[in-house]
């Protein structure tokens, strides 16, 4: 470092030396501020240069200007502008020596450009022309190289060969480049080796070891340096990381770890069931790793298949047949477990699959019965009768013990119950009279059940087609709406009739049509058979009236073609209107004749909502009087006294609800008395409390009951219908009897009533009554 230091300082001293410029005294005339006369440029310099990162305390020297005009009398005067001018370069204005006071660093500003002028110090007008010069920074080598994109990943295939170039590395110096050496930077490597090594010069790395394998170790750290100064001793230098992974290549086999593989399977799983699961090893990745698997060789070849797990890449042995115990018992694979994609290049490495045996043992379940055919078609007439044999199912176990087995039809599937099967032979018979037009195929279960084992049940399936016969006559087509214009002419056809048959003959349906003996003879219509399952209605005659009949009936026999044939009678219904000229009917009720000429629909629709809502108004008048009360509190005026009713209920209370009248119900002594009218004064009645007798439980309400019941046959409201009456009954007193204040007068109670009196004169009797003054009349 010290060695460093001197050459740094003796470059310093040589640069000031160089870098003073002084003005030279020039052959020309002598400069005049005015005047035609040319004169040459009286001063001279080369640019200036000063070192960067100056460290001293005073004002670093960089150069001198002077011109052949300052006689050093001072009566010149140098300034400075510019950039960097009074701020960072100075000038003595007497001496015209150029200082600067900052520390300079060339990698934020490399040169400044200034002005230099020589002005008279008495009148300020220059003596010399302004001229430009330029100080230059002198680059130092202080900053150090650089990684910018650092640190580095980086991926090579392993088992690369030697030299084979991994990543290039780049590291950059702020330095000057065209100046020493101090940008100028190698590459070494501080930490991967022996596996990796770099260019000094480009910061390529490279694989230093071959046979690199992923499987031993997949990923690298490097540490690299740069270094300016070419590497040599007192340059800077900077590192980075790089991590350098090793792809994968396919340089592994895949290899069962076992060489036979053993498995249990029941006989009851299902196809397509996954009887096991077997994983050759490869230690490559990714694709390298694919396998597919394929049974080469064994008994089982159509009853087994493998197919691979894309994820987990396992060979998966599902089942392509049902298993069979009592057939056979154990079946043998052998399978072959090879790579996808082989690499040529490491085909010296081994072949790429390998062979295992795979023995699959079958376990014998006890399995349900088996139906001789998955689907039994059976057919029967619908006119068998019940009993009738339609046809046979068949089941057995198919177990080594061969258990005798039972048959039952699954009633979910013969609701109505039409069919029976023998619990034994499987014969299925009618259980009712079938009628194919309301279920032509009946689809019906049968079960089978092992004696030895209910549980297992197996399932058969039969259909029933009932086969058809003629029992069903022939009807209209449709409801048919015929008319006929009053101005219809003989012979003119009203209508088109059809028919339809509900059965199903296996050729077809054929109709014949005629009318009745009864209307055969007829002087209004006529039909006529069009031999192709449809006829005609015509018109006989002409001169139709809606005033003399505007109806019609005619009556048509039908035909079918059935053995033995049936027949029907259907009445067809013929109006007669008003036509148009085209014949299109108009109107067809004959009491459009009947309307006064002068009322039209109109007026007629708003009489009868003026009708109506007369009707309405005069009913709700009625029901609004109906509903009208009576007032229950007498004028002041009219002399009458009042009225004490007694009622000997104590109420519902809290229990009481709105849909039943408990109060009626609480006490058989109830004062059914005629009730007193109002413009009478009534006689005063006495309160007594009325004497209960002690009678049994059942009495009281034996007679409560027979009671209520003369009630209810003398009620005209009551429903003519039996009904379920209910009543809630509480017996006939209670031990504490009344509390009722009125009836304090019979006890020895001394509560004072005398302020009834100051409360006027509707409650004068009462005061009288229950008052204890001189005047009180029960006193």
């Amino acid at each position: 470092e010290f060695c460093h230091f001197l050459q740094i300082l003796a470059l310093f001293l040589c640069l000031s030396g160089m870098n003073q410029a002084e003005l030279t005294r020039s052959r020309s005339k002598p400069y005049f501020q005015s005047g035609r006369t040319r004169t040459k440029r009286s001063w001279v310099w080369n640019q200036f240069f000063v070192l960067e990162e100056y460290m001293g305390t005073d004002p670093l020297y960089v150069g001198k200007l002077h011109s052949d005009v300052d006689k050093g009398d001072g009566s010149i005067k140098y300034i400075l502008s510019g950039e960097g001018a009074s701020s960072i370069f100075i000038i003595d204005e007497n001496t015209g020596d150029i200082h600067a006071t900052k520390r300079l660093d060339r990698e934020e500003q490399a040169y400044y450009t200034l002005r230099a002028q020589a002005l008279d110090r008495l009148t300020n007008k220059p003596v010399e022309p302004e001229s430009e010069f330029v100080i230059k920074i002198q680059d130092i080598n202080d900053n150090e190289p650089k990684f910018l994109d650092g640190p580095y990943t980086a991926g090579v295939p392993e088992m690369s060969p030697v030299g084979t170039s991994v990543v290039q590395v780049t590291a950059t110096d702020a330095d000057d480049p065209t100046y020493g050496n101090s940008a100028r930077v190698v590459y070494s490597i501080l930490q991967g080796q022996p596996y990796f090594s770099v260019e000094p010069k480009t910061g390529v790395i490279k694989t230093a070891l071959p046979n690199m394998d992923r499987e031993a170790k997949d990923q690298y750290l490097l540490v690299i340096q740069a270094k300016d100064m070419v590497g040599q001793n007192g340059g800077l230098s900077g590192t980075t990381s790089v991590t350098v992974t090793l792809t994968d290549v396919n340089d592994n086999p895949p290899r069962f770890p076992r060489r036979s593989y053993q498995y249990n399977v029941p006989e009851s799983l299902p196809v397509a069931s996954v009887v096991a699961r077997i994983k050759a090893a490869d230690a490559d990745v990714g694709p390298n790793a694919e396998m597919e698997y394929k049974i080469v060789d064994g008994d089982g070849l159509g009853v087994f298949k493998i197919s691979v797990d894309k994820d987990t890449q396992e060979g998966i042995i599902t089942i392509q047949k049902e298993l069979d115990f009592e057939a056979k018992t154990s079946y043998t694979l052998r399978i072959e477990a090879a790579n996808m994609h082989v690499d040529p290049r490491f085909l010296s490495l081994g072949p790429f699959s390998d062979m295992t045996t795979v023995k699959i043992i079958v376990e014998d379940v006890d399995e349900p019965p088996v139906f001789t055919s998955r689907l039994y078609s059976m057919v029967v007439s619908e006119a068998a009768k019940v009993g009738t044999i339609i046809g046979t199912v068949a089941a057995h176990d198919p177990d080594a013990s061969n258990s005798p087995v039972r048959y039952s039809i699954d009633r979910n599937t013969d609701l109505e119950r039409y069919f029976n099967i023998d619990a034994n032979s499987g014969v299925i018979t009618t259980a009712k009279s079938l009628d194919r037009e309301t279920n032509a195929v009946h689809n019906i279960t049968v079960l089978a059940m092992e004696s030895q084992n209910p549980a297992q049940i197996g399932r058969g399936y039969v259909a029933i087609t009932i086969l058809d016969i003629n029992d069903n006559a022939p009807e209209f087509a449709m409801e048919y709406e015929t008319t006929v214009c009053e101005n219809a002419q003989p012979g003119q056809v009203i209508q088109k009739i059809s028919a339809i048959d509900k059965d199903d003959p296996p050729n077809g349906h054929q109709f014949y049509f005629s009318l009745t003996a009864e209307a055969a003879n007829n002087h209004n219509f006529t039909l006529q058979d069009n031999k192709d399952n449809t006829a005609t209605i015509l018109t006989k005659r002409n001169g139709f009236r809606r005033q003399e009949q505007s109806v019609f009936y005619l009556p048509i026999f039908i035909v079918d073609s059935g053995s033995p044939s049936l027949s029907s009678t259907n009445t067809l219904t013929i109006r007669v209107c008003d036509c148009d000229a085209d014949g299109i009917a108009q109107t067809c009720n004959a009491e459009a004749y009947i309307l006064p000429a002068g009322l039209s629909t109109g007026a007629l629709i708003a009489i009868l909502a003026c009708v109506l809502t007369l009707l309405v108004l005069v009913l709700l008048i009625v029901t609004m009087r109906r509903r009208k009360k009576e007032p229950l509190i007498f004028d002041e005026e009219r002399d009458i006294r009042e009225n004490i009713v007694r009622y000997d209920d104590e109420g519902g209370g809290e229990e009481d609800t709105e849909a039943f009248d408990m109060a009626a119900l609480r006490n058989l002594n109830i004062m059914r008395d005629t009730k007193t009218r109002r413009d009478v004064t009534p006689e005063i009645q006495f309160l007594s409390r009325p004497t209960f007798k002690s009678i049994p439980d059942n009495v009281i309400f034996r007679e409560f009951i027979w009671e209520r019941l003369k009630e209810a046959d003398v009620d005209p409201c009551a429903p003519p219908y039996d009904s379920l009456q209910t009543y809630a009954f509480e017996g006939n007193g209670s031990v504490a009897e009344s509390l009722s204040s009125l009836d304090s007068i019979s006890s020895n109670s001394d509560q004072n009533y005398d302020y009834l009196s100051d409360w006027g004169p509707r409650f004068k009797r009462l005061a009288d009554m229950y008052g204890t003054g001189p005047d009180c009349l029960y006193s």
